[in-house]
């Protein structure tokens, strides 16, 4: 038993850590930048505040990871982060693919915890920075407690990762940071909001509903709205909606984001409450009778406070241009998303929201510090301005930053350097770029070039190689409700003859163009080659294309079936890697051709979306292709890329191929200690991942099953049910032989086979 004197004094318990890094934030960026720095070899303390990971993603708010590519639409083709969060993306789509968002929780945590390196304080807040002296700009600590345990916490590193949302370790280190919007003259840019739109963004809380069967009343509290109907964007309110499509329950841009978020928490929980109040007891919602709330968000989602200054600030003008970065390391691609700082209450639209033509690169000197010397920025904290931050922010390109930093400080520990010095030395950069890419980390314009790598040194010779002629006929028809088109990636020079087949329900004329993109990385069909208009008898009918034009450079067509609700054009249920068809589908309130008129006043050019369908059939667009496509060879493994970029960058075997299998064949012996695979795993799919479900669990176009063999055919590892895109075999003793076969035995879904990557090491 333990008795106390109820005037004694006592210290409450303290623990001290110090590890290489120290993350502060759980969120995504947190996590997956923790992650990639253990694995890259350093020891990593990840403080969070709150009882899970995940931030914005996780079960506290229930929002689902939106990066550059998105179900809402843009033009971003296979354009999903890749690394660690790639990896858990594709892990949450195995388990969890009703988007389950406790599911979400338990796969970050048992990531976490699985790895050595990694010691975790869930529940801790971050209260105290110490520095190393008055005149240095470098933290030596920080205190943080955990209220579950009444424990403080002495935190020591020689590098720090701020992921907190709001800064509290730069914050209180002193680096220069920014709050609220720049003037658009201070760097040119148009879309800076004028002062009747706000400068801040606001916090969203979301509410889950549930039909029991039977009537449900509610009787609100007494802090509810009274009065729902003085909200703007509620007269258009359904009861189907939920969770995080309610992201326009919005409040709090008038207001400090920081330190208000118990104020502005609590206006947000009246309107939820005011709002189901409305919807229960007003009348005009019958179909809700059975409806129940079975879950209100008790933290809301933050969008906006603090951003930090590196030694560069991102700016409209990189986002929109895509301007090249020499120290590039991450990129982004959602768009420029801002928001009215009235929120709910604002007459205006919830958002407006500009998209680029295509992904842009994130520069390394926006992730640290320009006045902390050993301070990281992650996240949406990192250096850009308002108008560019309405782009970065959101958490798949966070996370994707993130990685980057967590290998950053992997090679700072390395090398006995500050997070600046990589900057400073080319030869320093370089490397993380490269360790970046051999992680999956997908950096625009940048290939991997690792000279160790024994690949480069073998013969490949290959069971068979698909040529494609044809995506076969096989498929329902798509009435051109919408216009359609299909993607080909085409090498400069000659348009092969091109054979469609449609269907017309009268005497028509239909158009069809052949168009590019205007830059060969981008897949933004701004540029028409050829337009035809095509008279068409009632029936069913091939449409065969010659185009004297030639394809400027190698790249992707857009052979374009425009709108005519007369004409259906038949669909391909065959699959093909770096092979998809899109559709001219708008969404008004992401579009840079809906809504919002076509306008050079704000410096965002507005074109057309062309996106996937994802029905489970029809993908593609039936065509046969005179002479046929040649782009889908075994060199594709080694070439440095690992998805379809401006070329599709696979090796993909023949459908009729009864045993995929691809060799690689050394002159002399090598003893191979490791190897590396990449699959296929569709980078287009965004994998949200909560709230929308998904109608398969593993991407059809990736290897499930596979075997590799060494020169006497000897198996020498075998691998069943793999869903993920990176493999990494590494052998416990090494094999000794002079070829390595690698045979894809069965897919997960009707693709034919294909390789991204294939690399091997002594």
């Amino acid at each position: 038993m333990i008795r106390e004197q109820a005037t004694d004094k006592r210290p409450l318990r303290a623990v001290r850590h110090d590890a290489d890094l120290l993350v502060i934030g759980g969120g995504l960026s947190g996590v997956c930048c923790a992650i990639t720095a253990a694995r890259a070899g350093i020891r990593v303390v990840l403080v969070q505040d709150r009882p899970v990971l995940g931030g914005n993603s996780s079960s506290e708010v229930r929002l689902w990871v939106l990066g550059a590519t998105s179900h809402m639409g843009n033009n971003n083709r296979w354009a999903r982060e890749g690394g660690v969060i790639d990896e858990l993306l594709l892990e949450n789509l195995y388990r969890n693919p009703e988007g389950n968002p406790l599911i979400f929780d338990t796969i970050l945590l048992e990531k976490v915890v699985t790895e050595p390196n990694i010691t975790l304080l869930l529940n801790t807040a971050v209260y105290s920075v110490n520095m190393a002296g008055e005149a240095t700009g470098r933290i030596e600590s920080v205190q943080a407690f955990c209220a579950q345990n009444s424990t403080t916490y002495e935190l020591e590193a020689p590098l720090f990762c701020d992921a907190s949302g709001d800064g509290i370790v730069a914050f209180q280190a002193g680096a220069a940071f920014r709050m609220g919007a720049e003037s658009a003259d201070e760097f040119g840019e148009k879309f800076a909001p004028s002062a009747d739109y706000g400068e801040l963004l606001g916090h969203s809380l979301y509410f889950y509903t549930k039909d029991t069967g039977k009537p449900v009343r509610f009787v609100p509290p007494a802090y509810a709205l009274s009065d729902i109907t003085q909200i703007p964007r509620f007269r258009s309110f359904n009861t189907s909606d939920y969770g995080c499509r309610l992201w326009w329950l919005e409040y709090g841009g008038r207001l400090d984001t920081v330190h208000h978020t118990e104020d502005i928490k609590w206006e947000l929980w009246k309107v939820v409450y005011g709002a189901w109040n409305y919807i229960k007891n007003s009348g005009n919602f019958p179909e809700a009778a059975n409806l129940t709330l079975e879950w209100v968000g008790q933290i809301p989602g933050k969008r906006e406070s603090r951003r930090f200054e590196g030694d560069y600030m991102l700016t409209q003008q990189d986002v929109v241009e895509q301007r090249t970065q020499h120290d590039a390391v991450a990129f982004g691609g959602w768009s420029i998303d801002l928001h009215p700082a009235d929120g709910v209450f604002s007459e205006k639209p919830g958002c407006n929201q500009w998209h680029s033509k295509g992904i842009y690169p994130l520069p390394f000197r926006s992730f640290y510090s320009r006045t902390v010397s050993n301070l990281f920025l992650v996240g949406r904290i990192i250096s850009a301005s308002h108008v560019a931050f309405g782009s970065s922010r959101v958490m798949g390109t966070s996370a994707h930053g993130g990685q980057a930093v967590g290998m950053a400080a992997a090679l700072c520990r390395q090398q006995g350097s500050l997070p600046r010095d990589i900057t400073a030395e080319p030869r320093l950069l370089k490397a993380l770029q490269q360790a970046l890419l051999k992680t999956g980390q997908h950096i625009p314009g940048f290939r991997l070039h690792d000279e160790r790598d024994l690949t480069h040194q073998a013969t490949l010779s290959v069971s068979s190689e698909l040529v494609l002629t044809e995506l076969p006929p096989d498929g329902p028809m798509f009435a051109l409700r919408h216009s359609a088109a299909q993607m080909l990636p085409l090498t400069a020079g000659r348009v092969p003859q091109l054979t469609f087949w449609v269907v017309a329900a009268q005497n028509t004329t239909l158009t069809v163009e052949l168009r590019v993109s205007s830059k060969p990385q981008n897949h933004t069909p701004d540029q028409t080659l050829n337009r035809r208009e095509i008279s068409l008898s009632k029936g069913k009918q091939p449409i065969r294309l010659t185009f004297s034009e030639t394809m400027p450079y190698d790249g992707y067509a857009f052979i374009c079936f425009l709108k005519n609700e007369h004409v259906s054009v038949q669909c391909s249920q065959m699959r093909v890697s770096g092979i998809v068809s899109v559709f001219n589908k708008t969404n008004p309130a992401v579009s840079n051709w809906g809504k919002q008129e076509p306008t050079d006043d704000i410096g965002v050019e507005a074109f057309e979306f062309w996106t996937p369908d994802r029905r489970p059939k029809g993908h593609n667009l039936a065509v046969q292709i005179e002479p046929g496509l040649r782009v889908f060879g075994s060199e594709n493994v080694r070439n440095g890329l690992q998805r379809p970029t401006n070329v599709p960058n696979a090796w993909v075997a023949k459908p009729t191929d009864p045993q995929p299998t691809l060799t690689l064949t050394w002159p002399e012996p090598k003893q191979v200690r490791e190897v590396v695979l990449s699959f296929d795993t569709d980078f287009d799919h965004p994998l949200e991942s909560v709230l929308m479900t998904h109608p398969e669990t593993t991407i059809p176009f990736c290897v499930r099953d596979f075997v590799v063999c060494n020169d006497r055919q000897q198996r020498v590892y075998e691998q069943a049910n793999n869903h993920q895109t990176r493999h990494l075999i590494q052998f416990d003793q090494p094999v000794s032989t002079t070829s390595l076969s690698f045979h894809l035995n069965a897919m997960n879904g009707a693709a034919p086979a294909s390789l991204m990557e294939i690399r091997c090491y002594e």
